[in-house]
């Protein structure tokens, strides 16, 4: 997921995007440890853009209290 897709959703859908993506780590943390895991590259990936969701959300909802 690209920055500039990130800053041009709304707070609410990146609140939804943020959960989906914490449901995915969580099942390739899960699938990590059972030994099924084939691509673990999507694990660094999954991590970085909770990230940037993360810090995104961060910045609307600083700009919105300012």
């Amino acid at each position: 997921m690209k920055a500039n897709d990130v800053r041009a959703m709304t707070p609410d859908q990146l609140e939804d995007e943020m959960a989906k993506l914490k449901k995915e780590q969580f099942n390739l943390r899960f699938q990590k440890a059972t030994g099924q895991l084939e691509n673990t590259s999507r694990v660094r990936v999954v991590r970085r853009d909770i990230a940037r969701i993360q810090t995104v959300l961060r910045d609307k909802r600083a700009i919105a209290n300012a």
